[in-house]
């Protein structure tokens, strides 16, 4: 067999597996979550957020939506140099991202059920 042949043989079986892939992978929310950036912000992306009382008054005098935040945790980077994730209980993330222009750093306490938004604040 010549190597043209063969060739055909493997893109036209590469391309049946690619459409293969793509009907059975249609509709679903399938993801490539590896690094520990996109493990971490899922994980407190899938629970409700809490926020706290210092939090609560940025978002009112910022006058920031929950929607808003949402995507700030969902789109930032986490600083794990400054998170505290030996605790057992509940790890504590700081979460870089930007709004309107203007650096912002939000602290975020992981629970297993829930997510508490510590605190919220602009970054010079």
């Amino acid at each position: 067999m010549k190597f043209i042949q063969r060739l055909g043989y493997y893109l036209g079986g590469f391309a049946l597996g690619l459409v293969l892939l793509m009907f059975f992978l249609n509709g679903k929310e399938a993801s490539c979550d590896y690094g520990p950036n996109a493990r971490t912000v899922k994980n407190i992306s899938s629970k409700p957020i809490q926020y706290s009382n210092t939090a609560s008054q940025f978002i009112n005098v910022h006058t920031l939506d929950s929607t808003t935040v949402t995507n700030l945790v969902k789109f930032g980077r986490v600083d794990f140099s400054k998170s505290k994730t030996e605790i057992d209980s509940c790890k504590v993330y700081y979460i870089e991202n930007s709004y309107k222009e203007r650096d912002m750093l939000l602290k975020i306490k992981n629970c297993d059920s829930l997510a508490t938004l510590l605190d919220i604040n602009y970054t010079k």
